[in-house]
């Protein structure tokens, strides 16, 4: 089979697999004045998506706790005004699928949400079990993205998903890893399957992945989610202790989470960021990298020597 033809084959695909999914493309608030300037990256069916999305690890694992709850809604509902799209999840990030699937239900409607988990089991053979338990937690008929999670099991699960996605039962599939493991297995699986993703820690603190897995994703065409962007949250705190300086905002950053999250989506290797927060004036701060303009490489430079002095 031709390059061409291959191609012409995925791209029914997507379309298939487009029609039951949580998001569509240009659903995520584009067409509305107010979102028609946020910056978005191509994903691999020629479809932007928003590159600030967001993560949920630790910071959605609530439980049944209503108060709690209602505190999530309100930060995914803050988010997806914003013009967000891509939600991150895990069956390993404990309650927080559930609550995603709570807060997307009392938020109502049709949320313009590109759903994104993972399969987290060493059972090589219970992926469709795992993938129908994250569809029914978030309340979907079908997932945008199903990743292998840390490349547990990866070889049975990832063939297992790119047969769903052969089947038009699934948009994308993906990989993951983070903390900087694992990445020559990253690379080789990058290399030689076919897959649509590839999620990976990369922030300004810790730029590993620029040297491999960010140049191979642009070069296969693989979608690039940068997870950990602020580190679990010590890079933020580390950096909000010193003033903001006045070289940065008259560049056109806004605050310090527009600082680290704009350094990384201005590499275009990147798809999309996901920062993880449990407060709406976070989400605020996060969202403000949706907008304005992207460091160059000079200023990139500025930044990284700016953060190295403290």
């Amino acid at each position: 089979m031709s390059d061409t033809d291959l191609s012409r084959r995925r791209m029914l695909q997507l379309a298939a697999a487009g029609l039951g999914a949580g998001w569509l493309p240009g659903t995520f608030g584009q067409d509305q004045p107010e979102h028609r300037d946020i910056i978005t990256r191509r994903l691999p069916d020629d479809h932007d998506l928003p590159a600030i999305g967001m993560g949920t690890w630790i910071t959605f694992n609530v439980g049944s706790d209503p108060e709690a709850r209602a505190g999530r809604t309100e930060v995914l509902r803050t988010f997806l005004e914003a013009g967000g799209a891509l939600v991150d999840s895990s069956p390993m990030y404990g309650s927080a699928e559930a609550v995603v699937g709570h807060a997307l239900a009392e938020i109502g409607g049709k949320p313009p949400v590109f759903s994104a988990s993972k399969v987290w089991t060493p059972d090589g053979d219970a992926t469709a079990e795992q993938v129908a338990q994250s569809e029914r937690r978030w309340g979907l008929e079908q997932m945008d993205l199903m990743q292998v999670h840390n490349l547990v099991a990866w070889k049975a699960h990832l063939e297992y998903l790119l047969e769903m996605r052969e089947q038009g039962r699934m948009r994308f599939v993906g990989i993951t890893t983070s903390h900087g493991r694992r990445h020559a297995d990253i690379e080789r699986i990058m290399r030689e399957w076919p897959i649509d993703f590839v999620q990976a820690s990369y922030s300004l603190a810790n730029r590993e992945a620029k040297d491999r897995l960010l140049p191979l994703a642009k070069e296969r065409g693989i979608a690039f989610i940068a997870n950990r962007p602020f580190q679990g949250g010590r890079l933020i705190d580390r950096v909000k202790r010193h003033p903001f300086p006045e070289w940065a905002s008259e560049a056109g950053l806004a605050n310090w989470a527009d600082y680290l999250l704009k350094f990384l989506i201005a590499h275009p290797g990147v798809t999309c960021a996901i920062p993880a927060t449990s407060r709406v004036e976070h989400m605020r701060e996060n969202m403000t990298a949706l907008r304005g303009p992207l460091p160059d490489e000079s200023l990139r430079r500025r930044m990284i020597e700016h953060l190295q002095a403290f």
